[in-house]
């Protein structure tokens, strides 16, 4: 499934706050989600922003992408997130390497002159 990190808007006319959820990407912005990681609110002076920074590294780690708006927020927050790099893309043991194959012997030429048929 194709996670995404994003916010979704609730509140009042001229008055929004954003929760900050993981959620399908498929799926609508204001539908179902995964899990609630946080909230946002550029209403208050200052701007409250409360995230689980432990469930946005999980989110994020397992393959998550993120919102612009989101990548820009939790960087002024001072958390900045990077991908563990893998050797394996299926998660299992590496791959071992192909053997090279010896080139194949030339195929003799076929005789010029077929024999007479009797």
């Amino acid at each position: 499934m194709a996670t995404t990190l994003r916010m979704q808007r609730h509140g009042n006319a001229h008055r929004p706050f954003y929760h900050i959820v993981a959620a399908n990407s498929r799926a609508s912005a204001t539908k179902k989600f995964l899990e609630k990681v946080g909230y946002y609110d550029a209403s208050t002076e200052p701007s409250t922003f409360v995230v689980d920074e432990a469930r946005i590294r999980y989110w994020y780690g397992i393959g998550a992408t993120m919102s612009n708006t989101l990548r820009v927020l939790l960087n002024k927050k001072g958390i900045k997130l990077e991908r563990v790099k893998t050797t394996a893309s299926s998660g299992g043991s590496p791959k071992k390497p192909k053997a090279a194959k010896a080139p194949k012997a030339a195929k003799a030429p076929k005789a010029a002159a077929k024999k007479p048929a009797k």
